[in-house]
């Protein structure tokens, strides 16, 4: 009897196990699947924020290094600036490069100055700069009064020393002060054999400076005919690309003793004979090729003489109006066989100009 009510509750106590077992596990499987779902609503909320802000802040990237936000920065500044670089160079090609009369400042039409002629000069030249001033550019009124009424724009053009600041700079800046008709030249250091450097910054310079239709490089013993100048280009305003002086070659001396050594002799060939290109005492260029040198001043092959080097620029031009000033019929012409290569330059000048 004993055994049989040991056994009965030993099996109630069994059944009651198995119960809670089988609770406990339907609980733990209930817990689970909300543990679950929890998880995955959390997970499909915070893929929807993500898409949410990726929509709003119009970012649809991974996370990124600082290092390539920059490059991606630096490469997109580069992008607007290549676009711009296009709708300029678009503007420009349907222009032909060519100048228009008249521009518009605060909507008052004002007309372009004719020329801007940059007297090249130099340290310890100031006699020859009192002369030009004396016998055709003037100072002052006359100066101004030739810019208003005539469109005719004169200045000394000039570097820096090679010791920064030191007298030579002092008397050039205390001479601009008293005439005011410097430009200077803050990047380029005056030396002899940098003249063809110096005349390619002129017409960079002036280009960026003065919206002129002709710009003219003039040695500082040179005597212009300002009104004979004026008039001779007025006749060339309806020509886009117009290359003035007085044309002439030469030999090419490749001798390194002789005063007109040219480095780079071996470029001109065997004849060793410089192409057609205008003295460089005197010459005039429209804006369009003043524009062609400003742009592409970097990559524009320089000689050791400037006149050579300005004629091997636009040698390949096409639609160049090239005038042609021939002094040899001029001499011939005035009977001036005899004379000095500095008086038929300046008879040329101020009869042609």
């Amino acid at each position: 009897m004993q055994r049989k009510e040991s056994y009965n509750r030993l099996s109630g106590v069994v059944y009651r196990s198995r119960i809670s077992t089988l609770l406990f596990s339907m609980l733990a499987t209930m817990a689970s699947f909300y543990v679950a779902g929890r998880l995955w609503q959390d997970a499909e909320n915070r893929v929807y924020l993500i898409k949410e802000l990726d929509r709003i802040t119009g970012q649809g990237h991974s996370a990124i290094s600082v290092d390539d936000t920059l490059k991606i920065i630096a490469c997109r500044e580069q992008q607007k600036k290549l676009s711009a670089l296009e709708m300029e160079l678009v503007a420009a090609k349907q222009e032909g490069f060519t100048s228009n009369h008249w521009s518009k400042t605060n909507k008052i039409p004002k007309k372009r100055p004719l020329v801007v002629i940059g007297v090249l000069t130099t340290f310890g030249r100031k006699n020859n700069r009192d002369a030009i001033r004396k016998a055709w550019m003037g100072t002052g009124a006359a100066l101004k009064k030739m810019e208003d009424q005539k469109g005719i724009i004169v200045r000394f053009i000039i570097g820096r020393s090679a010791n920064g600041g030191d007298s030579l700079d002092r008397d050039i800046d205390n001479e601009n002060k008293q005439t005011n008709d410097f430009s200077i030249l803050e990047n380029h250091v005056e030396a002899p054999e940098e003249l063809p450097k110096k005349t390619k910054l002129f017409f960079a310079h002036a280009a960026e400076n003065w919206d002129a239709e002709f710009y003219a490089k003039v040695n500082d013993d040179v005597y212009v005919n300002i009104d004979a100048l004026g008039n001779s280009l007025a006749a060339h305003l309806d020509k886009p690309r117009v290359y003035v002086g007085c044309m002439k070659s030469g030999e090419v001396f490749s001798e390194q003793s002789h005063k007109w050594y040219e480095p780079d002799w071996w470029k001109f060939g065997d004849g060793k004979v410089y192409f057609r290109h205008a003295s460089g005492e005197m010459v005039v260029i429209s804006q369009a090729l003043a524009k062609f040198i400003s742009i592409n001043r970097s990559i524009l092959q320089t000689y050791a003489h400037d006149d050579v080097t300005v004629g091997s620029w636009f040698i390949g031009l096409n639609e160049l109006s090239v005038q042609v000033y021939d002094v040899t019929s001029l001499k011939n012409k005035n009977n001036t066989t005899n004379a000095s290569a500095t008086d038929v330059l300046e008879d040329f000048l101020m009869r042609i100009f």
